[in-house]
């Protein structure tokens, strides 16, 4: 299956868009599942499959970094980028299987806000890594880390305003605990967005 995300000569910046297509697929199948608490069972399935094709590319990755003496930027940035991409589709497969796990049966209106700013996020990143491969003009790259960053501070207040209104009106105390980890978890996920362009970011300056 990876073979379709991967091309016949593969290279680092081959195993990083092939990742983010996977945080792609993951993020729109997040937005399937907002609208609809009936597909939990598959979405939760779903996304945990993408999320264990996402691993398989990291340990590629990982390999291809201790085999190659060549690389096209910092080894240990290589590293850090990579894991940080893994991070955000953890955190999405962490978050539908507390809510496969918890037995949700109504979805909140802000997990469709949640998806909705990851998939802009992992979709800007996808145009990040493009521009990667070529840094000699940054500005396209800088300009979108700034749009990962917005979104970014979008989910903390997302999530502020959650909380608010979760202790608020949220009268039974379990169902309280079980949203605010499944809440607290996909803004950790918008985070890792903002993380993986401060490892891109650094990178730039590096090669400025």
């Amino acid at each position: 299956m990876l073979k379709r995300f991967l091309p016949k000569e593969t290279g680092f910046f081959d195993f990083f868009e092939a990742h983010n297509a996977l945080a792609v697929e993951a993020c729109e199948n997040l937005i399937k599942l907002s609208a609809n608490s009936e597909e939990l069972a598959f979405v939760s399935t779903k996304i945990k499959e993408i999320e264990s094709k996402a691993d398989k590319v990291t340990h590629q990755c990982i390999s291809a970094l201790h085999r190659t003496f060549i690389t096209p930027f910092d080894r240990n940035d290589i590293l850090r980028l990579i894991h940080r991409l893994d991070d955000i589709l953890d955190l999405i497969e962490e978050a539908t299987t507390c809510m496969s796990l918890y037995e949700i049966r109504e979805i909140k209106p802000e997990v469709h806000e949640f998806s909705v700013i990851l998939h802009k996020a992992v979709n800007a990143i996808g145009e990040i890594l493009k521009s990667l491969r070529d840094i000699r003009d940054p500005k396209p790259i800088m300009e979108n880390c700034k749009y990962v960053s917005k979104l970014e501070h979008d989910g903390d207040f997302i999530l502020h305003s959650a909380m608010v209104k979760l202790f608020k009106e949220e009268k039974d105390p379990v169902s309280l605990i079980k949203w605010k980890e499944i809440l607290e978890l996909l803004e950790k996920a918008t985070d890792k967005c903002h993380d993986v362009t401060n490892v891109i970011e650094g990178i730039v300056i590096e090669a400025s």
